[in-house]
């Protein structure tokens, strides 16, 4: 849609369809869908109705994030020996959520000693920075988990090392040069990995996370 004036009155008019070729099939069974669906699916790559399919059964495995086998361990450790736990999110929308989701669900496989840091990041800076792990200090974590947020955070994870706590990364920004010295980085993009999508969200990691 687009919208001119003419003189004080405003005017909404349909904007022209774009012509796309190609329809979407899968087993012949979409040619009832509406043409505007048929060419956002198109110019989003979609080209087979299994690809629309967001049932749980079709997921990929979280196995395929490279990293997860020590991550899974880790938190194994913390649930049977009812470790301390700190998660550290970031403070945007995904960060909140990515929070949320560790909470829940690591109460809900057992843990019970588990609490939450969202730092100001215009007081503390970005990601498990020193200050934001003297911060989280004051709660005498065993375990810091990061979410949405940690791949850059060289000296952050030092620092919480330098204490005697395991750091555990869960992020999807892209990694630099150098990773950092955690106990375990589950990230879909870091170099190698295979899962098949790198643009999985930090909740979304966490949420692979859990499930494994």
């Amino acid at each position: 849609m687009y919208m001119y004036y003419q003189g004080v009155k405003k005017i909404i008019l349909p904007r022209p369809a774009p012509k796309v070729s190609g329809t979407l099939k899968s087993n012949n069974q979409f040619g009832e869908m509406d043409p505007i669906l048929q060419r956002i699916y198109l110019s989003r790559g979609v080209r087979h109705l299994d690809e629309l399919n967001r049932g749980l059964s079709v997921l990929p495995s979280p196995w395929l994030l490279s990293g997860m086998e020590k991550m899974v361990a880790a938190l194994i450790i913390a649930l049977e020996q009812q470790q301390r736990v700190t998660i550290v999110a970031d403070f945007d929308a995904d960060g909140a959520t990515s929070c949320v989701v560790a909470l829940k669900g690591l109460r809900l496989l057992g843990l019970k000693q588990v609490d939450f840091i969202v730092p100001n990041r215009f007081e503390y800076g970005y990601g498990l920075t020193p200050e934001i792990v003297e911060l989280a200090k004051l709660q005498h974590p065993d375990v810091i988990i990061t979410v949405d947020n940690g791949i850059s955070s060289i000296e952050g994870v030092l620092a919480a090392k330098s204490l005697g706590i395991k750091v555990l990364l869960t992020d999807h920004h892209l990694p630099g040069t150098e990773l950092p010295d955690a106990d375990a980085i589950v990230n879909p993009n870091l170099p190698g990995d295979t899962f098949p999508s790198r643009h999985l969200a930090g909740v979304g990691v966490i949420f692979y996370v859990l499930m494994a």
